[in-house]
């Protein structure tokens, strides 16, 4: 093997080239148990707003990345690792986006840390993934009269939930962003169970609050769960919960998971308390060159 790495860039045309790229990402998730393109980054892909590079030698594929949205993100596959193609590909990377750039170090890797470091990257972000065993869940606790839990309702729901969710998720910098092609986009997907998209209602029928679950296989995903800020204070939240670990359990899974941003003091003590543990930790990692 000859040739110091470069980067290829790859047009959503390129059937090919993106298989090779999810091949990647795949090796890197069946190696360390994570995988290193979030769900975001992919969907963007997918809508033309980041690009998808594979990191090369002259004669083989060694790793992938994707920039866009002011990030970027890389994977070496596990095979060429420790050979300072991650190191040279980062730097080429960083010089592709402008001054602020972030970059994602899904579960904290001690080598990502290390580069991080070298490249003049601060920690500005840590995601925490928590998780906890699905046992015998009690349904909600009741709600006031009037306001009451259903299932999403396709076709009618989507704008207002969008605006909901912005204003839930005002100062987050993805999920606030969520347009209604983002959520078409993720009703298309085959996990998608408008029954498993828990609605709170109050009595005049206006959405105060969800629970959106992933329903995949054993482990069911908290996916996003929100309360509007003038219905805040009442333990709507631990409710939406509740009937969300319900719904999990009813569904067979054995164990719930979440993520959530480590400095969102109030959420991160809610899931504790309703027995979430650590799992993974994600940190992003920003650098300013002037």
């Amino acid at each position: 093997m000859s040739g110091f790495p470069i980067l290829s860039a790859l047009s959503t045309a390129d059937a090919a080239g993106l298989a090779t790229f999810h091949q990647v990402a795949d090796s890197a998730l069946a190696f360390d148990g994570y995988a290193p393109f979030n769900e975001q980054a992919l969907y963007d892909l997918q809508a033309g707003r980041r690009t998808a590079y594979l990191v090369r030698t002259n004669e083989l594929v060694v790793g992938a990345s994707l920039t866009g949205q002011g990030e970027i993100d890389l994977v070496i596959s596990p095979a060429y690792r420790r050979r300072g193609f991650g190191r040279a590909a980062a730097r080429d990377l960083a010089a592709i986006e402008p001054n602020g750039v972030t970059a994602w170090s899904h579960g904290d890797h001690p080598a990502a840390r290390a580069l991080a470091n070298e490249l003049h990257f601060v920690a500005a972000r840590t995601l925490l993934e928590l998780r906890r065993p699905l046992l015998d869940e009690a349904a909600a606790s009741a709600l006031p009269t009037g306001e009451d839990i259903s299932a999403f309702r396709v076709g009618i729901d989507e704008p207002e939930w969008v605006a909901l969710n912005a204003l839930v998720f005002a100062t987050h910098p993805e999920q606030g962003a969520i347009t209604e092609a983002d959520l078409a986009a993720r009703q298309a997907e085959s996990w998608f169970n408008a029954d498993d998209f828990l609605i709170l209602r109050n009595a005049g029928g206006r959405m105060i609050g969800y629970n959106w679950l992933k329903v995949d296989g054993a482990i069911g995903e908290i996916y996003v769960v929100g309360v509007h800020p003038d219905a805040a204070g009442r333990g709507l939240g631990r409710v939406l919960m509740q009937a969300g670990l319900h719904r999990l359990a009813e569904a067979d899974c054995t164990t719930a998971s979440l993520y959530v941003e480590a400095d969102s003091l109030g959420p991160v003590h809610l899931y504790r308390a309703l027995g979430f543990v650590d799992h993974t930790v994600d940190v992003q990692y920003r650098r300013f060159t002037d």
